[in-house]
């Protein structure tokens, strides 16, 4: 791995820390999924890729929080799976957090196309 690549891995992890909450909460608007689909959702973007030991742990923080719901479910002859899905209140906090990823990212874009000490003008009229 080079250095350039390894400074990406490290903004991805700190990136997938900050954001991994809304991440999954986006992952089920208007969905239900089990576990596994899940991790498969998220393995499709490439700054998502994360191991089931941290999705299961941060499912059950979500359950235990009231923002998720799960139910199992018996599938033919396969093992039962684990289905989540939002609750009112995981509704209701998906577009809070919505709301400040959209304007961290608004601030962020700002201050890289506004760099240097104008850019301090510009914010604080």
């Amino acid at each position: 791995m080079t250095k350039h690549e390894n400074l990406n891995e490290k903004w991805d992890v700190q990136l997938r820390k900050g954001s991994l909450e809304l991440v999954i909460l986006a992952a089920l608007k208007k969905r239900t999924l089990y576990g596994l689909e899940v991790l498969k959702l998220l393995h499709s973007f490439e700054t998502m890729k994360i191991t089931e030991g941290t999705l299961y742990p941060l499912l059950d923080r979500l359950k235990r929080d009231g923002l998720v719901s799960a139910v199992w479910q018996q599938e033919g002859e396969t093992r039962p799976r684990k289905y989540y899905q939002l609750t009112q209140q995981g509704e209701q906090k998906l577009d809070i957090v919505t709301k400040r990823w959209r304007q961290s990212v608004k601030d962020v874009e700002f201050l890289i196309k506004n760099p240097g000490p104008k850019s301090i003008q510009l914010k604080g009229e």
